[in-house]
């Protein structure tokens, strides 16, 4: 949403529209098939190796509508695979003019996309599905790549939601004048936070999800040490160009 947010024609009107339909399809395609799937199995007879889409309707004598539902079920991974690709290739472009990320990002294909944003992001997914080449067990493998995004999920909106509560204190004269306010304002981002924290202390009940939690401070690490080194580029390259002006100008003159 926030990625898109700067290419829309009319913002004003076009986003708050789009996030208010955000609670109504979480509830349809999310809680109401939940408790479609409650009603019929109970949770602890769920297996987790199997769909338990596909299992509703294999109880229910439709095993043909099953492949219908693995077929949505692609469709809309698919899709959830289109918009993340999108999204990180428009958030690499963003980094790369603010020389927080490889200046190779910066640039654009004749048609004004950001062709090797796109092609890391994707490489980035071909490397997910590597993993289940070295890891044997696929519902493992699916644990560990969803608990680790699930982790860095947390994080940004955590620092979002962070900079929000700064900006409501520092710039509240601009929230004042905003047309579209954030219900609950800073109380519901507390609840966020809170709400994250003891999602993490979930995560470290469970074996499989635990040793993602073991994982991803070795992946902030490497985030760490590819920003300073970018940085590092970014400022030398800076000082350069400021050399290379500074004498330009002592030779005009």
């Amino acid at each position: 949403m926030g990625t898109t947010a700067a290419e829309a024609k009319d913002p004003e009107r076009t986003l708050p529209r789009a996030i208010n339909s955000i609670p109504v399809r979480i509830i349809v395609f999310y809680v109401l098939a939940l408790i479609a799937i409650m009603a019929v199995t109970p949770w602890r007879d769920v297996v987790p190796g199997k769909s338990p889409f596909v299992e509703l309707f294999v109880l229910a004598g439709l095993p043909a509508a099953a492949g219908v539902i693995n077929f949505v079920v692609l469709t809309s991974a698919a899709s959830s695979a289109n918009s993340g690709v999108f999204s990180t290739s428009r958030m690499l472009y963003g980094l790369a003019l603010k020389g927080d990320a490889p200046r190779a990002f910066h640039r654009l294909s004749r048609s004004s996309v950001p062709s090797r944003g796109l092609l890391f992001s994707c490489t980035c997914l071909l490397a997910g599905a590597f993993l289940m080449w070295v890891v044997p067990d696929l519902v493992e493998a699916f644990t560990l790549v969803t608990t680790v995004s699930a982790i860095l999920f947390m994080f940004v909106w955590s620092l979002i939601l962070l900079s929000y509560i700064a900006y409501r204190r520092q710039r509240a004269a601009l929230h004042e004048a905003s047309r579209y306010k954030m219900p609950g304002g800073v109380a519901m981002c507390w609840a966020c936070l809170v709400f994250f924290a003891a999602i993490l202390g979930l995560l470290t009940l469970q074996a499989d999800t635990r040793q993602a939690l073991v994982v991803t401070p070795a992946w902030f690490a490497l985030l760490a040490i590819a920003y300073q080194f970018v940085r590092r580029q970014a400022s030398r390259q800076s000082a350069e160009r400021s050399t290379a002006l500074a004498g330009t100008a002592a030779e005009t003159r």
